[in-house]
Protein backbone atom coordinates (compact mmCIF):
# COMPACT_ATOMS: atom_id res chain seq x y z
CA UNK A 1 0.00 0.00 0.00
CA UNK A 2 1.64 3.41 -0.94
CA UNK A 3 0.88 6.47 1.24
CA UNK A 4 1.12 9.94 0.68
CA UNK A 5 3.79 11.35 2.03
CA UNK A 6 2.05 15.20 1.06
CA UNK A 7 -0.73 14.98 4.02
CA UNK A 8 -2.41 17.82 4.99
CA UNK A 9 -1.48 18.05 8.52
CA UNK A 10 -5.04 20.28 9.37
CA UNK A 11 -6.82 16.72 7.88
CA UNK A 12 -4.61 14.49 9.92
CA UNK A 13 -5.25 16.41 13.18
CA UNK A 14 -9.02 16.22 12.48
CA UNK A 15 -9.14 12.34 11.58
CA UNK A 16 -6.90 12.12 15.01
CA UNK A 17 -9.39 14.14 16.99
CA UNK A 18 -12.40 11.83 15.25
CA UNK A 19 -10.34 8.82 16.58
CA UNK A 20 -9.58 10.21 19.54
CA UNK A 21 -13.14 10.86 20.60
CA UNK A 22 -13.55 6.40 21.25
CA UNK A 23 -11.50 6.91 23.60
CA UNK A 24 -11.48 7.64 27.57
CA UNK A 25 -9.59 10.95 28.56
CA UNK A 26 -6.43 9.69 30.16
CA UNK A 27 -6.94 6.04 28.54
CA UNK A 28 -3.19 5.05 27.16
CA UNK A 29 -4.78 5.42 23.54
CA UNK A 30 -5.90 8.79 24.51
CA UNK A 31 -2.27 9.42 25.48
CA UNK A 32 -0.70 7.97 22.37
CA UNK A 33 -2.88 9.80 20.03
CA UNK A 34 -2.18 13.24 21.87
CA UNK A 35 1.21 12.32 21.60
CA UNK A 36 1.13 11.68 18.01
CA UNK A 37 -0.98 14.91 17.37
CA UNK A 38 1.50 17.13 19.00
CA UNK A 39 4.57 15.55 17.72
CA UNK A 40 3.12 16.23 14.33
CA UNK A 41 2.29 19.76 15.17
CA UNK A 42 5.82 20.15 16.78
CA UNK A 43 7.29 19.22 13.51
CA UNK A 44 5.31 21.95 11.52
CA UNK A 45 5.93 24.80 14.13
CA UNK A 46 9.87 23.74 14.12
CA UNK A 47 9.25 23.90 10.15
CA UNK A 48 10.89 20.54 10.06
CA UNK A 49 7.58 19.71 8.04
CA UNK A 50 9.40 18.75 4.38
CA UNK A 51 12.07 16.81 6.58
CA UNK A 52 9.53 14.79 7.66
CA UNK A 53 7.66 14.33 4.73
CA UNK A 54 10.93 13.01 2.84
CA UNK A 55 11.45 10.85 6.48
CA UNK A 56 7.82 9.68 5.97
CA UNK A 57 8.49 8.41 2.16
CA UNK A 58 11.20 6.82 2.51
CA UNK A 59 9.54 4.87 5.30
CA UNK A 60 6.98 3.36 3.68
CA UNK A 61 8.49 3.25 0.11
CA UNK A 62 10.15 -0.23 0.02
CA UNK A 63 13.66 0.11 -1.42
CA UNK A 64 12.96 -1.53 -4.64
CA UNK A 65 10.41 1.11 -5.83
CA UNK A 66 12.72 3.74 -5.21
CA UNK A 67 15.69 2.40 -7.88
CA UNK A 68 14.96 5.13 -10.53
CA UNK A 69 16.58 4.38 -14.69
CA UNK A 70 17.33 7.27 -15.70
CA UNK A 71 18.03 6.17 -19.51
CA UNK A 72 16.94 3.35 -21.44
CA UNK A 73 18.57 1.70 -24.39
CA UNK A 74 17.50 -1.36 -26.59
CA UNK A 75 20.80 -1.98 -27.68
CA UNK A 76 24.70 -1.87 -26.11
CA UNK A 77 25.51 0.28 -29.30
CA UNK A 78 23.26 3.09 -27.90
CA UNK A 79 24.48 3.06 -24.45
CA UNK A 80 28.18 3.05 -25.50
CA UNK A 81 26.76 6.15 -27.98
CA UNK A 82 25.37 8.19 -25.13
CA UNK A 83 28.47 7.43 -22.43
CA UNK A 84 30.52 8.75 -24.88
CA UNK A 85 28.50 11.84 -25.58
CA UNK A 86 29.55 13.56 -22.16
CA UNK A 87 25.81 13.72 -21.08
CA UNK A 88 26.08 10.46 -18.58
CA UNK A 89 26.89 11.12 -15.26
CA UNK A 90 28.69 9.36 -12.98
CA UNK A 91 26.49 6.99 -10.36
CA UNK A 92 23.62 7.02 -13.16
CA UNK A 93 21.88 3.80 -13.08
CA UNK A 94 20.45 2.94 -16.92
CA UNK A 95 18.96 0.14 -18.66
CA UNK A 96 20.83 -1.81 -21.41
CA UNK A 97 18.60 -4.58 -23.39
CA UNK A 98 16.75 -5.18 -20.11
CA UNK A 99 19.48 -5.23 -17.85
CA UNK A 100 21.07 -2.55 -15.65
CA UNK A 101 24.42 -0.89 -15.28
CA UNK A 102 25.82 1.78 -13.06
CA UNK A 103 27.80 4.87 -14.68
CA UNK A 104 31.26 4.66 -12.91
CA UNK A 105 34.61 6.08 -13.47
CA UNK A 106 36.78 4.03 -15.90
CA UNK A 107 40.07 2.84 -13.83
CA UNK A 108 42.76 4.99 -13.87
CA UNK A 109 40.18 7.48 -13.97
CA UNK A 110 39.71 7.69 -17.92
CA UNK A 111 36.44 8.35 -18.80
CA UNK A 112 33.31 6.92 -17.82
CA UNK A 113 32.01 3.10 -18.48
CA UNK A 114 29.23 0.79 -17.18
CA UNK A 115 29.44 -1.43 -14.57
CA UNK A 116 27.00 -4.21 -14.61
CA UNK A 117 24.60 -3.31 -11.52
CA UNK A 118 20.78 -5.64 -11.89
CA UNK A 119 17.41 -4.12 -11.84
CA UNK A 120 15.03 -5.51 -8.97
CA UNK A 121 12.68 -6.38 -11.42
CA UNK A 122 16.21 -9.27 -12.96
CA UNK A 123 16.53 -10.00 -9.32
CA UNK A 124 13.03 -11.72 -9.32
Amino acid sequence: MSYNSNFDVDSVMEILGTVNEKYQDGSPEDEALRIAAVALLYVRDIQKLDEYREYFRKFYIPAIESVIVSQTFATRDEADTWLSSGKAREGELVRVAGQGFRVITARKGKGLMFLRTPLPEEME
